[in-house]
């Protein structure tokens, strides 16, 4: 008799779960540059900050910042290597969340301003997180 009330749990848990992500929700997990998204914060709706997704390339980027650094960024100059995790790469001890993939690859010696995060939480296993505002090829 315990088989039928333990599926009938885990049935109405599972309803319980799917209502909670509404209509439009976007799945939750980590994103192809190891970051997972934030889902404890209301939506503020469109940011004009970094992007901690994948990056499209933008035609009208010429490869430099397109607005001076606010106060407290950081700039890091450094040949890019890749992680032990796909999708990751480093500089130094940097994780690079975001930016320009068609600029952030491999072998690239690059020059990249952000904010280093080191509370963030990735799925890559090295690395402090530094969410990348700008990047250039040095």
């Amino acid at each position: 008799m315990k088989t039928p009330r333990t599926a009938l749990v885990a049935l109405l848990a599972g309803a319980a779960l799917t209502a909670c992500a509404g209509p439009g929700a976007e799945p939750a997990g980590p994103t192809p540059t190891g970051a997972a998204p934030v889902t404890s914060q209301p939506d503020p709706g469109p940011s004009t900050g970094p992007s901690i997704g994948p990056s499209r390339p933008d035609p009208s980027w010429k490869g430099g910042p397109s607005k001076p650094p606010g106060p407290g960024a950081t700039t890091l100059t450094g040949t890019i290597r890749a992680g032990v995790e796909p999708n990751c790469l480093l500089i130094d001890d940097h994780l690079l969340i975001g930016g320009p993939r068609d600029v952030l690859t491999p072998g690239a010696r690059v020059e990249v301003t952000g904010r280093s995060e080191p509370g963030m939480m990735t799925t890559c296993q090295q690395g402090t997180p530094f969410v990348v505002e700008s990047a250039r090829r040095a």
